[in-house]
Order: C-alpha cells, then sequence, then structure tokens
C-alpha cells in the first residue's frame, strides 16, 4: 500500500513516516500543499494522510481538488483545529 503524508511538521512527519514503513506501508511525504496536490494528480496512491493546515496551498483545497478530479482514494484528515465549525 502506498500512502501519501502531507505534513510540514519534520518531526511529525518522519514519526508517521517511520512508523507506517515498519508496519510495511510505502510512504512518501509532501511538506506542502502543492506538492501534494501534484503528487495526488498523477495518481498511485492508496491513501491520503492529510494536514489541514498547509503551506502553499490550504489542506481543504487539496481536498476539494482530489474530488474535483473525481479520485477516490480514502483520506485521513489530521487537524489541530480546536473549533467544532473549523473541523
Amino acid at each position: 500500500m502506498r500512502i501519501l503524508l502531507v505534513e510540514d511538521d519534520v518531526l511529525l512527519a518522519d514519526g508517521l513516516a517511520r512508523a507506517l514503513g515498519q508496519s510495511g506501508y510505502v510512504v512518501e511525504t509532501a511538506a506542502d500543499g502543492k506538492l501534494a496536490d501534484r503528487w495526488l494528480a498523477d495518481g498511485g496512491f492508496d491513501l491520503v494522510v492529510l494536514d489541514l493546515g498547509r503551506p502553499g496551498l490550504d489542506g481543504s483545497e487539496v481536498l476539494a481538488r482530489l474530488r474535483g478530479r473525481r479520485q477516490k482514494v480514502p483520506v485521513l484528515v489530521m487537524s489541530a483545529r480546536e473549533a467544532l465549525e473549523e473541523r
């Protein structure tokens, strides 16, 4: 299974990528939304782990573009946003 991890916090991304890799997953890490969007447009991912607070292109926009292309890859959203309306 190939996973795209979209996270700009280097320590968090490294820890998640290592843990997923040790479980047998192939993990690609994108630190910003623009890169993630380009990679997703090319396809080939089985899962996206997406942090919403992205530099360059917000995670919500990455998700909107993914769905706009009718790509059905599952997305697990991570967010540090506290307000219910934001989540």
